[in-house]
């Protein structure tokens, strides 16, 4: 059984409907670690050494957050400038995440035919998002392609509780060490695991 850590920012969540939903789903379990960096740093001075710990204490480390100008919220980004320091987490004796899975988990208030080249926002979420996958490489951490919950200004409740079921067994297969070696060869190249989670939740259906 891995260990999952969601580092979860989100600068006003009391007026997200999805995030809220979201959360609400994470299974109460002792493997699970929900982590609010805004609740737990309302001043931004993030506790270098809880938060190394906290990583090295799980297998599965998870950025979920609004995808705010393409990027992440400033908490999110202010962590990896001081917590990802170089001779812990990259260089040469830089070695303690190393093997460790990494994903984002992301709401993006446009339809994912709008990111695409030949959409309003002429990248895919992924291309957006190569920084962070690229700091998930320079760290030696297993990197998953983003679950994006896309057009989040249209969804209905009806929608919001789809949304939260795919995000739960996303969490559950995270943690039961999914996917497989066979399943993270064919999401190389794909632009999210959406599709996986699709399949997911089917078998479970």
């Amino acid at each position: 059984m891995a260990r999952v850590l969601i580092l979860f920012a989100h600068p006003s969540l009391e007026r997200s409907r999805v995030h809220r939903a979201l959360l609400q789903s994470v299974p109460d379990h002792p493997d699970i670690t929900l982590h609010d960096l805004y609740e737990a740093y309302p001043r931004l001075d993030i506790d270098v050494e809880r938060e190394q710990a906290l990583l090295l204490e799980h297998d599965v480390i998870a950025f979920q957050h609004p995808f705010y100008w393409y990027s992440t919220p400033p908490i999110l980004k202010q962590w990896q400038d001081l917590v990802l320091e170089h001779g812990w987490a990259y260089g040469s004796t830089g070695t303690q995440l190393v093997g460790k899975d990494f994903i984002s988990i992301i709401s993006a208030g446009g339809g994912e035919q709008a990111y695409c080249s030949v959409g309003y926002n002429r990248f895919t979420v992924r291309q957006l998002l190569a920084p962070v996958e690229q700091t998930a490489q320079l760290c030696g951490m297993r990197f998953l392609p983003p679950f994006v919950v896309f057009g989040t200004h249209r969804l209905d409740a009806a929608g919001i509780a789809e949304q939260a079921r795919r995000y739960r067994a996303l969490v559950e297969a995270l943690m039961a060490g999914e996917p497989d070696e066979a399943e993270r060869a064919r999401l190389a190249d794909a632009i999210t695991i959406n599709g996986f989670v699709d399949r997911l939740v089917g078998a479970g259906a």
